[in-house]
Formats: structure tokens, sequence, C-alpha cells
């Protein structure tokens, strides 16, 4: 099989997940502020908060307005979380424990690398293939890429956030590929998810390479 001009790779449970869980670092904060509540609360709360909130996209503000508007997106959807577990009333001051938590999720603090992506990334690299991100993360995502020290084997990092779509939309594959000047038919998409990044990138003509991760020994497919 050939191998790609352009490799690109979806990020969080692909490259990188959360230690634990997003309700275990919740609560682990949410405790530093007087609020004591369970992880496993905090979970099914938060996986139903943020399915019902409306797409993180902005297809219409400034560049510069992005960062904000991620955060107010944020801060409804962690505030709903809390509110759905019966513990927003806890808080003396919510803005502010928000404000820590956001700050929390930019640096390497909660997150983890999957053991198989350095090695592939420098494998790729050496063959000569440029390495491209796809990602429905926020603008936090340059942060904690630097944190994780991943940052620099990537030519390009696209986010749904400053494109103003998201992964499965067609848009967002486009505009990945234009920083390449690359043709779908010479690129691959990696990720974990079957919709937006298997799926999707079929949808306009890349190879889609779907990569499951179902527990701590979790392998990177290589672009042999």
């Amino acid at each position: 099989m050939p191998k790609p001009r352009v490799l690109f790779l979806d990020a969080v449970g692909t490259l990188f997940s959360v230690k634990g869980s997003v309700g275990e670092v919740y609560s682990q904060i949410a405790s530093e502020f007087g609020v004591h509540i369970s992880s496993s609360a905090l979970n099914q709360a938060f996986s139903q908060s943020f399915k019902a909130a409306p797409s993180p996209t902005f297809p219409d503000a400034e560049v510069h307005d992005v960062p904000d508007l991620e955060y107010k997106w944020w801060f409804a959807v962690v505030r709903e979380t809390f509110n759905k577990a019966g513990a927003l009333h806890k808080f003396t001051d919510f803005d502010t424990f928000f404000g820590e938590l956001y700050i929390h999720f930019g640096t390497a603090q909660p997150w983890f690398v999957y053991p198989d992506v350095i090695p592939a990334l420098k494998n790729w690299r050496t063959k000569g293939i440029e390495l491209g991100i796809i990602s429905n993360f926020d603008s936090r995502i340059f942060s904690v890429l630097r944190a994780l020290e991943l940052q620099d084997y990537f030519d390009s990092i696209t986010i749904s956030t400053q494109v103003g779509a998201a992964k499965p939309e067609a848009k967002i594959f486009g505009v990945a590929l234009a920083k390449h000047n690359c043709p779908a038919e010479e690129a691959w998409h990696v990720g974990d998810s079957k919709n937006d990044d298997y799926y999707g990138a079929k949808a306009v003509g890349m190879r889609g390479v779907l990569i499951t991760r179902p527990s701590e020994q979790k392998v990177l497919v290589g672009a042999n």
C-alpha cells in the first residue's frame, strides 16, 4: 500500500486522553473548593450535558473572539454538569472554580500520551510523511500539545472552533488539506471516532483509518 503524502490525526482519544476520567478531574478540583461529589455522578452528568450542548463551532465569529466564545461554551457545559449532578448550589464561587478548571485542562496535568504515539510519529517523520492534526478540540490544544511535547511533530493543526465547522463536516478536512496543498486522495486521517474521523475522512476522498483504544494497552496504526 502506498504511503500517504500527508497523515492527519485526531487529538483526544488518538494521541492523548484524560487521566482516569473527566469526572475524576472535576471531582478532584471541586474538592479543593470544598465541594465533594463522586466522579461517577459527574461523569454521567457531563456526558448528558456535553451531548445536549450546541456545537462549539462559532462560524460567524472573528478569530480574536474565538477564545472567549470557547470559554463561555465550556462554562455553560460545566455549570450544567454540576447542576445535573446536584452539586451546583454547593459552590460559593463557581466562576473562580471554573476558571481554575479551564486553565487546568490547558496544561499537561490532566492528560497522558498513549505509549505508542511518539514512536509512530518519529517513524512517519523518518519516512518523509507530513503530519497534521484535525481536531474538534478548542484553542487550548496548542498549549496542551506544547506541554506534552508533541507540537513539533506536526506541520499543521486545524481545529473546529477556528474553522467554524467540526468533523465530520467536509469543511474542516478541506481547510486542513489546503494547508498542505494536498489532494484528498493522497492523504490519510487517523482517529478513534467512526463517524467523525473514519466516515468524515472517507466522505471527502481521504483514506480513513479507525483506531480502537478499548483499554490502556492501545496501539496506533502505522502508515507503512
